[in-house]
């Protein structure tokens, strides 16, 4: 039982944790921070000293964006791998969220700027010649994880000596665009008859008839370059490409890569192939 004598109001716990009187009665009713004592005749809250460091631990989960139902668990897990895994995970997905932000923040400063007219991308409609390429295909949690392929597939070619004679790009494999689980296949353009053990493929791509939309500057421009290429299909009267094949599928080609050139000078091709 705790000293009666150093039992703190929740009023004076709350000035020293920085927890508002309303969340540690929240807290309190969800299991998370009990109370040391609680008067039964008055209900009055009372916490125990050693409960601070219980307090800074809910407010700085809290703070990172676990709910309450988390940090409850969370704390019982300190000093774990539970724990450390946890918190990476969040850091992982605090990170997603940060380049969300500066992905509209990037298209709020160019809508400023040009209005509906996004000046950095145009839209061509062009045949690409055909092309063998080494491929790794993979799921990834999101579009901009698809660097994790990437760390998959350029040491096996380096190992095998095999060097891109143009440049790289990926395919989207899902029929619909997805917010988690993406279907993609990276690709190295090589020389015709090369071969190679899985998990790698070598494919033979043929021409294509495809709108292409060139983007100059960030990635965050991918989404707009499919807008215009949709606006320029139904300006034309085109149809998508839709035969089932791995030709079928929209697909990127990146002209340069930011381990080349800045954010601000990256050049993608956004291509479709058409009907």
């Amino acid at each position: 039982m705790a000293e009666t004598s150093t039992l703190m109001t929740i009023g004076r716990f709350s000035s020293l944790t920085r927890l508002s009187v309303r969340m540690l009665r929240h807290y309190d009713t969800h299991g998370v921070l009990v109370p040391a004592v609680v008067d039964a005749a008055t209900g009055y809250r009372r916490y125990a000293p050693h409960q601070l460091v219980d307090a800074a631990a809910v407010r700085n989960l809290r703070d990172v964006g676990f709910g309450v139902s988390a940090i409850g668990a969370l704390l019982d897990a300190r000093g774990t791998p539970a724990w450390t895994r946890a918190l990476q995970l969040q850091h992982a997905e605090l990170q997603h969220e940060v380049r969300q932000a500066q992905e509209r923040v990037s298209l709020i400063t160019r809508l400023l700027e040009h209005g509906d007219t996004l000046m950095t991308i145009t839209v061509t409609h062009t045949t690409l010649p055909a092309m063998t390429v080494a491929t790794l295909r993979g799921t990834v949690p999101t579009y901009s994880d698809e660097g994790r392929l990437w760390a998959q597939l350029m040491p096996i070619l380096a190992e095998r000596s095999i060097n891109p004679i143009g440049p790289c790009g990926v395919i989207e494999h899902d029929d619909q665009y997805v917010e988690s689980d993406v279907d993609l296949s990276i690709f190295v353009p090589v020389v015709p008859g090369t071969q190679i053990d899985s998990p790698v493929e070598v494919i033979d791509l043929p021409a294509r008839d495809c709108l292409v939309a060139r983007v100059n500057g960030p990635y965050d421009q991918i989404s707009q370059a499919h807008d215009l290429i949709n606006a320029r299909l139904a300006a034309d009267g085109l149809s998508p490409r839709s035969d089932g094949t791995i030709a079928a599928h929209a697909f990127n080609r990146y002209l340069s890569t930011p381990d080349e050139v800045a954010e601000a000078d990256l050049v993608t091709d956004v291509c479709l192939p058409l009907a």
